[in-house]
């Protein structure tokens, strides 16, 4: 019987997922979405909705909550996630997260959680002052069990979240350390063969570490008002991107700097021909006639070709019907989550002598 607790079929695991604060962007899709998507093929794939962690600021908005996380499950499938190769898990149905948690909240000391500047940036983005709850700092501790619940190899994040990702990576060590007696200066990757509970875990960056916005200025972000979202409409592309700073001033047949030029930015992420990019730099360098608005046409018209066919797959989840079908997806996905981190909880709590006995979840419609 081969033991859900290791890769299948020798296939490397990954662990990644969103917390649901609104629909997808083009942010999400070229910093991690892609990765996912690449993945499927020869990764076991799990998909974390972590719907626990957006109640460390939205705990009077439930009905919101519930909302963006179907809305987020949609835009997953829209881009490609194949729940049949890519399990797609609900955190708050997986009840080995919160006990970790609970253990790994032991481990680690309140000022290193307090310096993770991830966590430092959001309070101050989101004007938290010292207004926060308890359980955001706790949220940074529950993302370390999010992760080593599932005991992967790799975890696809953006650029701003690999701070999480070394917290969670020392979380495992002390673990291995203080419960398995893993020596110290063992090589990271040597940690499972030396008996240890939980491996050490790589980040995996997407091709785009961080996406300005609409705005041609801020990270692309829904709180920031400058995200294009996966589920915009052609028109709306259009106004996004066309109001675009360019970030200088210039006429047609004065030389620019593309360099700091935003929508050039977009215009090497997203335009597949090298070759029209090249020469819209050139031009553009040269004052040869050519406008911001001729970029920001080309630029256009590259993402919504790209948008097109997941605003089309999209679709197929917005008539009638179509949160039943996401919900039964997530159901499954979550069945075959508990399997595994289960496996990981009874280790972790043999390791830490508390193995008395083993439970069985059982999940009823």
């Amino acid at each position: 019987m081969t033991d859900p607790a290791s890769p299948q079929d020798g296939r490397p695991r990954v662990l990644t997922g969103d917390t649901p604060t609104g629909r997808l962007h083009l942010g999400h899709y070229v910093g991690s979405i892609e990765n996912r998507l690449r993945l499927q093929a020869d990764h076991e794939c799990y998909f974390l909705l972590a719907n626990l962690h957006a109640f460390t600021t939205r705990a009077d908005r439930p009905d919101d909550i519930r909302r963006d996380t179907l809305e987020i499950v949609k835009d997953w499938l829209a881009c490609g996630v194949d729940p049949s190769r890519s399990a797609i898990v609900l955190q708050s149905e997986v009840p080995a997260i919160a006990e970790l948690t609970w253990f790994f909240a032991m481990l680690i000391p309140f000022n290193r959680v307090m310096r993770n500047p991830t966590l430092k940036t959001e309070i101050e983005a989101k004007g938290l002052g010292d207004r926060y709850p308890f359980g955001f700092p706790m949220y940074a501790v529950g993302q370390c069990a999010d992760i080593l619940a599932f005991r992967p190899a790799y975890v696809p994040v953006g650029e701003d979240q690999v701070a999480h990702i070394e917290m969670c990576r020392e979380v495992a060590r002390r673990f291995d350390q203080v419960y398995c007696g893993v020596d110290p200066h063992c090589e990271d990757d040597d940690y499972p063969a030396r008996g240890g509970v939980f491996p050490i875990p790589r980040a995996m960056v997407g091709r785009v570490g961080r996406l300005v916005g609409a705005d041609g200025k801020q990270k692309m972000s829904k709180s920031l008002g400058n995200a294009i979202f996966l589920s915009d409409t052609p028109k709306q592309v259009k106004k996004k991107i066309g109001g675009m700073h360019p970030g200088q001033s210039r006429q047609p047949d004065e030389p620019g700097d593309p360099d700091i030029n935003p929508v050039f930015t977009y215009a090497d992420i997203f335009i597949k021909d090298r070759a029209l990019v090249d020469a819209l730099k050139d031009r553009y360098r040269r004052g040869d006639n050519l406008g911001d608005g001729h970029v920001k046409a080309a630029v256009i018209d590259a993402v919504n070709e790209l948008l097109e066919p997941i605003r089309a797959r999209r679709a197929e989840y917005e008539g009638p019907g179509g949160d039943d079908l996401v919900i039964d997806i997530i159901r499954d996905g979550t069945a075959r989550a508990n399997a595994l981190t289960e496996e990981t909880l009874w280790s972790a709590k043999e390791a830490m002598r508390l193995g008395f006995w083993r439970r069985a979840l059982v999940a009823r419609p």
